[in-house]
């Protein structure tokens, strides 16, 4: 049985909701991985499957680019709602629900996690259920693919309590070391993240049965070293 104050730790901080009408002033920044998502789907058969869709950022390009059929996941109805109007006309599918849920009524060749998303979970019981039910919902050879932040002590002392603006909407970066946290506070909100290490992936996806098949920089297939901000993932299922 799930650890109930875990869901209810998860549904506050997933629950996008208080988000919705300004998060894409705080995502016009997060391109880069845009076209990185589009290629991958570009080679894989419909339908592609992205967890936490949020407001269609990637599934929406995906679909218009490829002209493949999208599955969108999330928990936010307002989320969802951003997404289901700017997706109007295109093959994209969205489903209000708990990405470690996941279930599909056929298996895929691609699902994708965009944005960080994964930082959302926070207990090794989650990640791991995800990434069985991710491994569960590939064909043999599909690829999940997914991004995250990779932790710098020194960008987490530079940007502790700093507080940014945008529009009428602001954000302050606080963090919380004993939770291996990041809390984002947004006009009085709190999305909070929790950091994933490199070896913590790698046995995610050894525990799910899945294989590393690349693992980069940066989006533009840059090498993981000590200088990484950012950790861009691709296993696959034997």
């Amino acid at each position: 049985m799930r650890d109930d104050l875990h869901d209810r730790n998860y549904t506050r901080m997933a629950d996008y909701d208080p988000f919705a009408a300004d998060y894409d002033l705080w995502a016009a920044d997060m391109i880069e991985d845009v076209q990185w998502y589009v290629s991958l789907a570009s080679q894989a058969a419909e339908p592609i499957v992205e967890l936490a869709v949020g407001s269609g950022r990637v599934a929406i390009p995906i679909a218009r680019e490829t002209g493949k059929r999208v599955i969108g996941i999330d928990l936010s109805p307002a989320m969802l709602a951003v997404a289901r109007e700017r997706a109007r006309g295109l093959p994209v599918e969205l489903r209000e629900g708990d990405m470690r849920d996941l279930e599909l009524d056929e298996p895929v060749e691609l699902v994708i996690c965009p944005a960080r998303s994964l930082m959302h979970l926070r207990t090794w019981a989650d990640k791991r259920r995800l990434f069985e039910r991710v491994a569960a919902a590939l064909r043999p050879g599909g690829r999940f693919a997914w991004n995250v932040f990779a932790f710098s002590p020194f960008l987490a002392v530079a940007n502790e309590g700093q507080r940014e603006a945008r529009g009428s909407s602001w954000q302050e970066i606080r963090n919380v070391p004993s939770d291996n946290r990041i809390d984002l506070i947004r006009n009085g909100d709190v999305i909070p993240l929790w950091w994933l290490t490199h070896a913590e992936q790698e046995g995610l996806v050894d525990v799910a049965g899945l294989e590393v098949e690349a693992l980069y920089g940066g989006f533009h297939q840059e090498p993981y070293d000590e200088t990484t901000l950012e950790m861009v993932w691709v296993a696959r299922k034997p």
